[in-house]
């Protein structure tokens, strides 16, 4: 091995992280390295099928694929081969020294915070290179870029410290061999039933085939040193449905997502006519901890005629099912086509609209037939799914169908409701749909609001997502039902019980307008209250004070709106301010009422420290007496 211009390098900071948490803490699942390292494998041999399409001398003679494992229970090692695409000596220190993906930071913390399926996180981040230090106290990587000469093969090295060293290297074939020094607690790994054992676990589905070496009991007994497949070599979907376990399918979708825990619903369609292509769609248990973050790619693994073509295509479903997870085997689509290609296709679009309606009927499917599981997915993904109303080729009516609401039926956060319910529990004159939007579900289900509705039994839908706002912009009314938020304007159904103003509730009424003038847009008698003695409400037209905050953190100019306190002139406590003969008393009075109707409704007061002051001078005087 030549160590002539042998250079040494420092990891980055997040992978000098990760090997930390790797090596010090993660120790269930340790197998997956084995995985990781078969899938990278398998993505180099992709990549080089791919570029040879339009560059046949990368080739370089043989197109017979394959991954080889080796090992050796006397030196403790195990070696991964592959006649794949390779890495220059820029690519590997490029690739193997950082993360080159953003959210990083957020990876790392939930990597380090988790303690169940810890490893599961690594697979997922894309990183699953760095599992070998699972196992491995030291690792080293032997590459040739397919095209380069032989004399510019690289060899890489790293006992999973701070640094590593590149070092120039003779490979006379192209791939890439990684040789694992194992730890002494990981010397099963290289016992030949084990390794077979993992292969057929999460490799059996691979297209490309996976060599062992053929052995007695021991391998110093190998006969003629012959390379034996040890999987099927068979891809997954090519397989008729009738053929494939549920196992096999939860085995390939931990291969292809690198999760450790089993999807929460699958499809699998093949589809013959007009278009011909085969598709494999999975729903994660667990939403991906990126799936918010804007510059990240979502989408499918595309083959065209078995060949992979291009990783996270995002144009074959919308936005709104960012997490699904799965391929897509096209029989029609060039093997040439790029991704500007891509997103002018009629194909494209038309197997786009074809798979959001699949996915979509499988989640029906799940409502209709499990529930308890439709329950889970709404809570990992519900707020992804409401994205869809801002889809113009979306089908509304069975996004609606979809959608899942807490409500006052049963004030438990964890049950949510369908329009569909609602409106059949819905009181025989109730004529709107009625909604509250809330800062959480503690907020929105003790709001002052919702006193008067619940004492007459009407139903409220408990909006707390930060969405939800938006979302209810874009159903204006479902069934011939007008949604009607509770906070807003004057309700319907309760008019009747409005208070009729006396001179006497004028006079309080002036007063307390003489002290928030500034504040209060408008200031009457409530219908809403019961038990409450003030709160805050707004025009129906005016921008909620949630989504005016949100308006300015974006850095928009917003005409700030001033709310309408409504007070309960029958609550001891409005009376007995409006028995205050000091002014300067009643003023006080007036802020704390303000205040408190602030933070009922989740709002940030802009004095807190006025508050407590007013507050505690109140609670002395109430000591004192």
């Amino acid at each position: 091995m030549a160590q002539k211009n042998k250079q040494t390098l420092t990891f980055k900071a997040e992978v000098t992280q990760l090997l930390h948490l790797i090596i010090n803490k993660l120790y269930s699942d340790r197998e997956i390295f084995l995985r990781e390292l078969i899938s990278n494998a398998a993505d180099a041999i992709d990549k080089l099928r791919f570029s040879a399409l339009s560059d046949e001398k990368l080739l370089e003679g043989d197109a017979n694929f394959y991954i080889e494992i080796d090992y050796s229970p006397s030196e403790n090692t195990l070696t991964i081969i592959d006649n794949g695409i390779g890495m220059s000596r820029e690519e590997i220190a490029d690739n193997l020294g950082k993360i080159a993906k953003s959210g990083t930071a957020e990876f790392l913390s939930a990597l380090e915070k988790t303690q169940q399926s810890d490893a599961s996180l690594i697979g997922q981040f894309g990183v699953g290179f760095y599992s070998a230090f699972m196992v491995a106290q030291r690792v080293d990587v032997f590459s040739r870029r397919a095209g380069l000469g032989e004399e510019e093969s690289v060899h890489w090295s790293s006992e999973g410290d701070k640094k590593f060293s590149v070092s120039p290297y003779i490979q006379k074939k192209r791939g890439t061999r990684i040789l694992l020094h194992l730890k002494e607690d990981a010397a099963d790994f290289c016992q030949e039933w084990r390794l077979r054992q993992l292969v057929k676990k999460y490799a059996d589905h691979l297209a490309v085939p996976v060599k062992m070496l053929t052995t007695d009991q021991e391998k110093e007994k190998a006969t003629a040193g012959q390379l034996e497949v040890v999987n099927e070599a068979v891809a997954l979907w090519t397989k008729a449905k009738n053929k494939i376990t549920e196992k096999e399918y939860y085995d390939f979708y931990q291969y292809l997502t690198g999760d450790t825990t089993d999807p929460l619903a699958y499809t699998h369609h093949a589809v013959e006519g007009k278009l011909e292509y085969t598709s494999l769609l999975f729903i994660p248990r667990v939403a991906a901890f990126d799936l918010w973050q804007r510059e990240q790619v979502f989408g499918l693994k595309l083959y065209i005629q078995r060949v992979f073509i291009l990783d996270k295509v995002s144009e074959f479903l919308p936005p709104y099912l960012r997490f699904i997870k799965g391929i897509l085997d096209s029989n029609d689509l060039s093997l040439n086509i790029s991704r500007e290609m891509l997103q002018q296709d009629a194909q494209v679009q038309a197997m786009r609209q074809a798979l959001t309606k699949r996915v979509l009927d499988m989640l029906d499917n799940i409502v209709q037939k499990e529930p308890e599981l439709y329950r889970q997915f709404w809570r990992e993904y519900g707020q992804i799914l409401k994205e869809g109303l801002a889809d113009l080729s979306a089908d509304r009516t069975q996004l609606l169908s979809l959608f899942r609401f807490a409500s006052t039926h049963d004030d438990r956060e964890e049950h949510t409701h369908s329009l569909e319910d609602y409106v059949l529990r819905m009181q025989k004159e109730q004529k709107n749909i009625y909604y509250l939007l809330a800062e959480s579900f503690t907020l929105a289900k003790n709001s002052p609001h919702l006193e008067q509705l619940r004492a007459k039994g009407i139903e409220v839908l408990l909006l707390t997502d930060r969405i939800d706002e938006w979302v209810v912009s874009f159903i204006p009314h479902y069934n011939d039902k007008p949604f009607k938020n509770v906070g807003k304007g004057e309700l319907e159904e309760l008019a009747a019980d409005s208070v009729e103003k006396s001179d006497e509730h004028n006079a309080l009424i002036e007063r307390l307008q003489a002290v928030l003038k500034d504040k209060i847009k408008e200031i009457r008698p409530a219908h809403r209250l019961v038990t409450s003695p003030a709160c805050l409400v707004h025009n129906e037209n005016d921008m909620s004070p949630a989504l005016q905050a949100v308006m300015k953190a974006s850095g928009k100019e917003v005409e700030v709106t001033l709310p309408i306190l409504e007070i309960n002139p029958n609550h001891q406590l409005i009376e007995q301010i409006g028995a205050e003969k000091d002014d300067a008393l009643f003023a006080e009075w007036a802020w704390l009422l303000y205040e408190q109707s602030h933070l009922v409704a989740g709002i940030p007061l802009e004095d807190p420290t006025a508050y407590v002051q007013r507050a505690n001078k109140f609670l002395m005087q109430q000591t004192t007496e």
